[in-house]
């Protein structure tokens, strides 16, 4: 894996001059979700025909009365790891936040993370874990909050993810939530799909699908393939600049296979219906578009930011949570539906007291 990936696609091009304060909207704290439904496919799901408008609030589960036999869903099958680790600084013993964001290099160990607080941590500085039992050295600062470390580990990539897994905390936007984690977390933050390890948030659109959900689609005809998008913390990060054609996201690493182009573009070729499970599966599949707006296989790294006025060119419904006020979510739910529609609807999600955010209620996007 190369040590300075380069995106595979830019951005959106900049004819599209969309303000972030068009993105802002007051949302009850006590809307937002702290922990999940009981059973994740009976939350709730607002379901908005982008055409005509019009609005049913149904529950998850009623999914299967929207696709048919030859119709496609594609997941983000990312696993997500437990990339909070809590440490001490040599010497002082001073307590350290290490939050591992991405992989640099397997063999070596090397990793971009975010330390807190970082004006104790300096190249060159050593941070124990567990006791002693997993050690990291200090090699670059990247940002103020970031770092490249190296963790002084002997053993293979396998058995050093399994001792992060012993170590770490599961990476729940604790800020949002307003709680701790809790042991319940390792589960509630992981999808049924979930596969290949390398995400710091979960792909939470997937999140209210059940492994009996999954069976009676595919009972009914319902493909779901799978792609693998590692979430970054870039999910979260607030947007800064008030002209959104100079926001930059954080490049993300992707994996789009011969055998899902295949069923995608065969739907597409059908005239079927194809739902991202996601913004992660919509940002994969928008940057890996062939010349005739189909998918073709890829394996890279994107920074793709899906804002309106974007024309989509694969899939032709989305799922999707319910999101933050000027979170990068809302905005590629705004440009999938239209940007004012998304106004109107959100203020009913909102009457209807719908949950919003990871541990939220979901809206299914059709035509």
């Amino acid at each position: 894996m190369s040590l300075n990936p380069e995106p595979t696609i830019d951005h959106q091009p900049p004819a599209a001059r969309v303000k972030l304060s068009e993105f802002k909207f007051d949302l009850p704290s006590e809307l937002i979700a702290t922990v999940p439904k009981d059973n994740r496919d009976e939350s709730r799901l607002l379901v908005l025909h982008r055409k005509t408008g019009q609005i049913e609030h149904r529950v998850f589960k009623d999914i299967l009365d929207y696709f048919d036999e030859g119709d496609v869903m594609v997941a983000n099958d990312t696993m997500v790891f437990p990339a909070r680790l809590y440490g001490n600084k040599e010497k002082t013993g001073a307590k350290i936040e290490v939050f591992l964001l991405r992989e640099l290099n397997k063999e070596y160990h090397l990793w971009d993370v975010l330390v807190d607080p970082a004006r104790k941590i300096r190249v060159g500085n050593k941070l124990y874990f567990g006791d002693g039992s997993l050690v990291a050295e200090v090699i670059d600062n990247t940002t103020s909050r970031g770092r490249t470390i190296r963790f002084l580990y002997d053993g293979n990539s396998e058995d050093f993810y399994k001792t992060i897994d012993t170590l770490g905390e599961t990476p729940i936007p604790k800020d949002v939530l307003g709680r701790e984690v809790m042991p319940e977390d390792r589960d509630w933050y992981q999808t049924v799909f979930a596969k290949n390890i390398g995400a710091v948030a979960a792909p939470t659109s997937a999140l209210h699908f059940t492994k009996q959900l999954v069976k009676r689609l595919a009972l009914k005809g319902v493909q779901i393939p799978t792609l693998t998008l590692h979430v970054g913390l870039g999910t979260f990060r607030s947007v800064d600049v008030e002209d959104l054609t100079k926001h930059k996201t954080d490049s993300e690493n992707f994996k789009i296979t011969q055998p899902t182009c295949d069923i995608v573009n065969k739907a597409l070729d059908e005239k079927k219906r194809v739902a991202a499970i996601g913004s992660t599966v919509m940002r994969a599949m928008e940057s890996s578009v062939s010349a005739n707006s189909r998918l073709k296989p890829v394996e890279g790294w994107t920074d793709k930011f899906i804002f309106p006025n974007y024309e989509f060119k694969i899939a032709n419904a989305l799922i999707t949570n319910l999101h933050m006020p000027e979170s990068v979510l809302y905005m590629m739910a705004s440009a999938f539906a239209g940007h004012e529609l998304i106004k109107e609807t959100y203020q009913v999600a909102m009457k209807e007291e719908y949950r919003f955010f990871t541990y939220g209620d979901a809206m299914l996007i059709i035509d």
